[in-house]
């Protein structure tokens, strides 16, 4: 229970339905000196928040301490992939890692059979074959199965989303209903734990070390500026470079970025089309296929999937090829595989 109207929701609905429910919340850092810049998501108000949902309720609320295992699995890569030329996606490592990974140990303590949550997802099991599926959620304005695929058989097997076959204005609805405290509460944004969204401020304090500067060159090599740090940029990004357009006229993007070198590379954006990928960390719903498949292909949140084909090349690793270029494939995003609404895998692009 985060303290947002959607965990809210998720619990309520089961107590509803008769299952004995307990509510858990994760803290993720250090509050002792009431502390509440660090994030904008589980910070000392939501975790009051969701202990009044649990009242309202009328379940049992726990406060786990994650503060360790989220430095371990979410802060520290955050900083390690910026700081090696990556886009960290944090959201995904902290639901694998985190929420169903660490928080399934800790429910089981409890004597619970599953954790729920208020993903916009859907899961099942399949009869025929008896293997847990992932799918995406009915809003599909709101759908988050792209940052659950790393999940595993047995994370699926105790893994249930309340909330998943509703629309959100619906989840909503029932909270008002339900007269639940946070039936209004907006909804977070961004990284929760940037809650002013200074990405490279973040990064500078927390990577340990004094800024790297380097130029900012062309893809033949040729100087056109200086930068404060490659954490500083990102593939495909626009805005922000200081170059202002190019001879030709044309604005210039980030097409990659060479941390050893301390290099940001900018062209012009028909330079940002790609035709293939190769992604690691490979995971694979239902299991890994024997040939080339084809497959709906995902490679940002906010990415309308593109017709492609996969092959696995074993060793946690896989090659996508797409029907037509796609623009701006960044290293350290997830890319996820979908056929239809059903999640068929997905990893990290190199």
């Amino acid at each position: 229970m985060s303290g947002g109207v959607d965990s809210s929701v998720a619990a309520a609905l089961l107590a509803d339905q008769g299952h004995e429910v307990i509510g858990v919340s994760m803290q993720l850092y250090d509050q002792t000196e009431g502390v509440t810049s660090f994030g904008s998501c589980c910070s000392i108000d939501d975790l009051h928040d969701a202990r009044r949902v649990a009242a309202a309720i009328g379940i049992p609320h726990y406060i786990v301490n994650f503060e360790r295992q989220f430095q371990d699995h979410v802060v520290s890569n955050f900083v390690r992939e910026y700081t090696a030329g990556r886009t960290p996606l944090p959201c995904a490592h902290c639901n694998s890692d985190l929420k169903f990974a660490t928080l399934l140990d800790r429910a089981q303590a409890f004597g619970a059979d599953a954790v729920a949550t208020g993903h916009y997802a859907r899961a099942g099991r399949d009869p025929a074959s008896g293997r847990f599926w992932l799918g995406r959620g009915a809003d599909a304005r709101k759908d988050q199965s792209y940052f659950l695929f790393s999940l595993t058989q047995t994370q699926l097997a105790h893994a249930i989303f309340p909330v998943g076959d509703r629309p959100k204005e619906d989840v909503r609805d029932y909270a008002r209903a339900r007269r639940l405290p946070v039936a209004d509460k907006p909804d977070s944004q961004e990284i929760c734990f940037i809650p002013d969204h200074d990405y490279a401020a973040f990064v500078d304090r927390h990577a340990g070390r004094t800024t790297h500067d380097g130029a900012i060159v062309d893809e033949e090599g040729r100087v056109l500026g200086r930068h404060d740090g490659i954490h500083r940029f990102t593939v495909g990004q626009r805005k922000g470079l200081g170059l202002g357009a190019s001879s030709a006229g044309a604005p210039m993007y980030v097409l990659a970025l060479r941390p050893a070198e301390r290099e940001v590379v900018v062209g012009h954006r028909a330079a940002l089309e790609r035709t293939t990928l190769s992604a690691s960390g490979v995971n694979w719903i239902g299991g890994a296929p024997a040939d080339s498949v084809r497959a709906a292909v995902q490679i940002r949140h906010r990415h309308y999937p593109a017709p492609a084909t996969v092959r696995s090349t074993g060793d946690g690793r896989a090659e996508v090829v797409f029907d037509a270029p796609q623009i701006a494939v960044t290293p350290g995003q997830a890319v996820v595989f979908y056929d239809g609404d059903l999640v068929m895998g997905g990893g990290w692009i190199d």
